[in-house]
């Protein structure tokens, strides 16, 4: 199984799922809750699949994430938590995925992006064997982002968060003559258009039954956050 990474933010006010709280009617509190639970969700999620866990945080935030992510996990100790070290989220990147491929010889290496609440133990497990063939596996979120990306091998991480990534992923993959394969599409909550996607499905699946992320679920039901139509932009987000 691969070692799958979460990069953080932090989770503060203001600060986390910042663009959320601009865009639409959540508080910069509120966003920060959901932050918080979506982690925890998605740290559970990625715990489960046997994957090695591994949680990296920007420089003064360790124990803000520790605690945030802990109480999720059956086996704390079998989780990393490391600084994430670089001048951008692109460096950051690379020099994760770098560091476990080269320097303490993974197989291969995942990020997983924190808010991925639509992923599951099945995509995981997907992604960690399409990497047996594959030796870079990506999957898209909303509006050419992604949620997850799996590497055999590394690649020129400059500049890679140039949207749309998913496509920027599969060129340097290309350019290194690294063969690729894409996951099927799940939305994040990290940005507003991934948001007006994911909260349908999760509102579907919650009143069909079916499983969904709970802490992340049950804190949008209890905010009321649901998308509407739009005569000016087709749908928007609403509280109600």
């Amino acid at each position: 199984m691969a070692t799958v990474a979460l990069r953080t933010q932090r989770p503060v006010e203001g600060n986390a799922l910042a663009e959320l709280a601009a865009g639409t009617p959540l508080t910069d509190t509120e966003a920060a809750t959901l932050y918080r639970h979506a982690c925890k969700d998605v740290a559970e999620i990625a715990e489960s699949s046997g994957a090695s866990l591994l949680v990296t945080y920007p420089e003064g935030s360790e124990a803000q994430v520790i605690e945030m992510v802990e109480p999720a996990l059956d086996d704390p100790s079998e989780a990393r938590f490391e600084p994430q070290v670089g001048s951008t989220p692109a460096a950051r990147m690379g020099n994760t995925v770098t560091h476990l491929l080269e320097k303490e010889a993974e197989s291969s290496v995942a990020v997983l992006d924190p808010t991925a609440v639509l992923a599951t133990r099945s995509t995981i497990d997907q992604a960690a064997m399409k990497l047996r063939s594959s030796a870079v596996v990506v999957g898209p979120a909303a509006a050419g982002g992604i949620y997850y990306a799996g590497f055999t091998d590394t690649l020129d991480f400059e500049d890679i968060d140039r949207q749309p990534m998913v496509e920027t992923l599969v060129d340097r993959a290309a350019e290194a003559g690294l063969s690729t394969d894409v996951l099927a599409p799940s939305p994040t909550l990290s940005t507003v258009p991934d948001l007006q996607s994911t909260l349908p499905i999760l509102r579907g699946r919650r009143q069909a039954g079916l499983p969904v992320p709970e802490r992340t679920s049950q804190y949008l039901a209890d905010l009321d956050l649901h998308v509407t139509e739009s005569a000016e932009n087709g749908v928007e987000i609403e509280k109600s």
